[in-house]
């Protein structure tokens, strides 16, 4: 009955499109990828400023406002959008060349770090003396002494950030500058 009612499931986001297929990925992670990219283009200008301007800067200040909520959102949907992967994988587009298998460890490395980079900021939290809260709801409390062996995640989070984002860049100029503008395959297109 289960197995049944699974692929009535999967009958229905193909008719809808909304299933990756091996030729094109579907709806629902086209939304996840593109919205995705949105979010981290504001997270990784929020830390980007926190970084480079002066201290009480408005910009700075008000992009790192949301730099919190905005990076346990996008946690959020990391963990989603790799269960949604993981439910399609049969379904996906592959390549066995070479340059695909460099493409699947590369969103490997992609997948990997946009777990962890958050995953660190959460554990610093946890054993941090401000606590951590999430669209106003209490994650953890502040606690009156920091644990010191969480706190070393504090600095993971911030270098582990930045080789993220040099993926990103990365994964974009391979997309645009190798499949779209040298190659002229059409990899991009099955994302648009």
């Amino acid at each position: 009955m289960r197995i049944k009612r699974v692929e009535t499931i999967r009958e229905v986001g193909n008719m809808l499109h909304l299933s990756d297929k091996p030729d094109r990925f579907g709806l629902v992670s086209r939304v996840f990828h593109w919205g995705m990219a949105a979010l981290f283009a504001v997270q990784f200008s929020s830390a980007a400023a926190h970084w480079a301007l002066p201290r009480y800067n408005v910009l700075r200040e008000t992009l790192w406002s949301y730099h919190i909520d905005l990076g346990l959102t996008l946690f959020l949907l990391v963990l989603l959008r790799g269960a949604w992967g993981l439910w399609n994988l049969r379904q996906r587009p592959a390549s066995s060349s070479l340059t695909g298998q460099a493409a699947t460890a590369g969103h490997a490395a992609l997948y990997l770090l946009m777990a962890i980079v958050p995953a660190l900021k959460i554990l610093a939290a946890a054993g941090g003396t401000r606590g951590l809260g999430f669209l106003g709801l209490t994650l953890f409390p502040a606690r009156e002494t920091v644990v010191a062996w969480t706190q070393v995640a504090t600095e993971w989070h911030g270098v582990m950030g930045w080789m993220l984002a040099t993926l990103v860049m990365g994964h974009m100029v391979m997309a645009v500058g190798w499949h779209r503008l040298i190659k002229r395959d059409d990899v991009l297109r099955r994302m648009a």
